[in-house]
């Protein structure tokens, strides 16, 4: 490393995408502690998988949709989740929600929770930066980072660079990966005003998958929802390639993408 800080990489799949772990470690002495919490951050990649799959059959969460389980005979994380999603749902007015198509499906906000739980995990055992990306969203922690954010409409390019010297994290949600999977939950339909991307910055992955999603959803909308909300920012990509950015966007833009 140019700054002399030992790196560790690493690149672990699990929820049907793939986990890169970049971490940096000042203290040499904190390299062991480091190397055993990235081994328990990738097995709590792989619990929540396990718990909260709606592809797996015996998940928990797929136990509770069928009602064969309680809320109360899951795993505390379950019900955690389950109402960080409620808290979600309120604060958008019903634009975020943890049901699709009728079925219970937090899929929107766990990913983000489990990534921003994992870089926890990895602070508290010593790490000095980190920088957490889960299928496109990203946790960071320490620094200095910058992250591309794409641009859906061209493969390889990039819009702008969002550049963090602490935390940050930064999630982006729209069709160009996996299609149209996102619905307007007061209709069951894709949105009415599509939009190509949309990314949310926020201090955590949590709220920023939440809120992306969410932002998705009401498309043009978005902006004004997103200017009101503390500590986040939203960059968006119209389907005819124009963009737009909320009023403080700018301050997280590395100097060279202004």
């Amino acid at each position: 490393m140019p700054d002399g800080r030992e790196r560790l990489r690493h690149v672990e799949h699990s929820m049907g995408t793939a986990f890169s772990f970049d971490i940096r470690i000042a203290d040499a002495g904190a390299s062991p502690r480091v190397r055993a919490g990235l081994a328990a951050a990738v097995a709590g990649l792989h619990r929540v998988d396990e718990t909260f799959s709606t592809y797996r059959p015996g998940s928990q969460l797929s136990r509770l949709a069928r009602g064969e389980l309680s809320l109360g005979d899951c795993v505390t994380e379950v019900a955690e989740v389950l109402d960080l999603c409620a808290a979600a749902e309120r604060e958008s007015e019903g634009w975020f929600t943890a049901r699709y198509a009728g079925e219970l499906d937090p899929t929107g906000l766990v990913k983000g929770w489990a990534v921003e739980c994992a870089v926890r995990m990895l602070a508290s055992s010593g790490a000095d930066s980190v920088c957490l990306n889960g299928g496109g969203d990203i946790q960071l922690y320490g620094g200095p980072w910058r992250v591309g954010v794409s641009d859906p409409l061209h493969p390889g390019g990039l819009l702008t660079v969002i550049e963090a010297d602490e935390g940050l994290a930064v999630a982006t949600s729209g069709p160009a990966e996996r299609g149209c999977h996102i619905l307007d939950p007061h209709t069951g339909r894709p949105p009415a005003e599509p939009l190509a991307s949309m990314t949310v910055v926020c201090p955590g992955l949590t709220h920023a998958d939440a809120r992306a999603t969410a932002a998705y959803a009401m498309g043009g909308r978005a902006r004004d929802w997103l200017e009101e909300l503390p500590d986040t920012e939203g960059f968006a990509v119209n389907a005819d390639g124009s963009t737009w950015r909320t009023s403080g966007f700018a301050r997280h833009m590395a100097k060279l993408a202004v």
